[in-house]
């Protein structure tokens, strides 16, 4: 599995998980269960994530120049 692949599940989770507390339920992943208190860390971790998505989005730059001139 792509490093982008496991960020886009990631942040999907956690997107799904705050929709879902947002709307009164409760969540549980891994034996951990995710409720209303969990709000602000289920939010700061979907940030972290979509961050993290942006982020390997984004083609890998070339180092150097693009053209060398020769005269």
């Amino acid at each position: 599995m792509s490093d982008l692949v496991r960020a886009r599940e990631m942040r999907d989770f956690y997107y799904d998980a705050e929709k879902a507390v947002l709307g009164g339920k409760t969540i549980t992943k891994d034996g951990r269960t995710w409720t209303r208190e969990n709000l602000s860390e289920i939010r700061k971790g979907r940030q972290e994530w979509e961050h993290r998505v942006s982020v390997l989005q984004v083609p890998k730059r070339r180092r150097g120049p693009a053209l060398a001139r020769f005269e």
